[in-house]
């Protein structure tokens, strides 16, 4: 199945998500609805929300509340994004200029502030303690995971296991909070294991993508700028390969473009990455988490919507952007 293929299958529920998400954004303050409205429709995937219709309905939920979960977990994700661009000095994102460049930082955090808030108000309207538990759990490893990210930049002593653990923290989390409110709101314990275990390697294969493709995509393709992450001094899965297997002079490039040089270095490090079996190994990681994805969920009743489950882990890996 395409993205659109899934899509289509719950169409209903994406449009009922679609008219919560703008209604839930808007604010009498004009600036809230301008960085609010610019960040949601700038052409995301929308995956996290994806994951909560398709588990909904994949354990057999009949009613509405999956609509509202989905939009908090974009609000959550979209938050989260806003003060990733502010961090990062980021200009870019998905191919259009960040809100921080357009309005500053200062809008920029302020905005991710309302958003956040904004989705706990959401959160509570289930009536479920189990929900709120989940989320603000999530929200704060979030958080936790930006730090750790933050005490790892510039560090090219930085290990796969911490990289991964950031990994977990910051990105898989919330795929994992996003497949498991399925089936608590559906009320089918049984399946919960399945489901987080499904989104935490989900969520690990997407961001390993992300990470390979920061040095072999085109610039207009992937949306943002080829080298972010060098830029930033972000040690990721490729650099760290090659700081584990290169040659001497190879890892000498890699630790000083991590540690003071970064963009200056740009071209010699995306030969050495591109040369070294770097992309292959993050590549294959992420492929080994997509099958781990799949497996999670191998075990559950056969459906059109676990069908798609399976299809959004290939795509998460298959994909240029």
């Amino acid at each position: 199945m395409t993205l659109n293929d899934i899509r289509a299958l719950i169409i209903d529920d994406i449009k009922q998500m679609d008219d919560l998400i703008l209604n839930r954004l808007a604010s009498d303050v004009v600036l809230i609805n301008q960085i609010g409205h610019y960040i949601i429709n700038s052409g995301g995937k929308r995956l996290r929300p994806l994951l909560v219709l398709l588990s909904a309905r994949t354990c057999g939920y009949q009613g509405s509340q999956h609509h509202n979960m989905a939009a908090v977990i974009e609000f959550i994700h979209t938050s989260t994004l806003l003060h990733d661009d502010v961090v990062d000095e980021s200009s870019t994102r998905r191919g259009n200029k960040t809100a921080n460049e357009v309005w500053g930082n200062a809008a920029s955090v302020l905005v991710g502030d309302f958003l956040y808030s904004r989705s706990f108000e959401m959160m509570v309207e289930p009536g479920s303690m189990r929900i709120m538990e989940i989320l603000s759990e999530t929200t704060n490893v979030i958080a936790e995971g930006e730090v750790l990210q933050l005490l790892n930049c510039h560090d090219a002593d930085t290990t796969a296991e911490r990289y991964l653990e950031v990994i977990h923290r910051k990105t898989a989390k919330l795929f994992e909070a996003a497949a498991l409110l399925g089936p608590v709101l559906a009320n089918t314990p049984e399946y919960e294991t399945a489901f987080t275990l499904y989104g935490k390697h989900l969520g690990a294969a997407f961001q390993l993508i992300d990470d390979a493709l920061d040095y072999m995509a085109d610039e207009e393709e992937l949306g943002k700028n080829i080298g972010d992450d060098l830029a930033e001094g972000k040690p990721t899965l490729p650099l760290i390969y090659v700081l584990e297997n290169g040659s001497e002079d190879q890892k000498q490039i890699i630790r000083r473009a991590i540690e003071t040089e970064g963009l200056k270095l740009l071209k010699e490090v995306t030969e050495i990455i591109q040369n070294s079996g770097a992309i292959d190994y993050t590549v294959r990681f992420a492929k080994e988490e997509a099958e781990k994805a799949k497996q999670a969920i191998g075990s559950l009743p056969e459906s059109a919507f676990k069908t798609a489950l399976t299809s959004l882990a290939d795509l998460a890996v298959n994909r240029n952007h």
